[in-house]
């Protein structure tokens, strides 16, 4: 397994971590981090996720994540040592 691999490997668990245990939104569904695509430079990471219920569900979820994504950058830099945090 490749340094590229495990590093993606380690993002995604970190992350999944995340959205379960740190983040209290109540706007948050019962989400499922399915793949992590990171550039070869480990600078930028594409989380894919999918949630469990309604469209209306997936909305909510959508904008609980993307206010909470400077949460979970800065959680994802302090526990994973990387120069970049992606």
């Amino acid at each position: 397994m490749s340094r590229h691999d495990k590093v993606a490997q380690a993002l995604k668990e970190e992350i999944s971590l995340i959205i379960h245990d740190e983040l209290k939104d109540p706007r948050l569904g019962f989400v499922t981090i399915t793949k992590l695509e990171l550039t070869p430079d480990l600078r930028c990471a594409k989380v894919f996720y999918s949630v469990f219920g309604k469209d209306e569900d997936h909305k909510k979820t959508k904008e609980a994540l993307n206010s909470s994504l400077g949460f979970i950058r800065r959680l994802i830099a302090r526990r994973i040592k990387l120069r970049f945090a992606p």
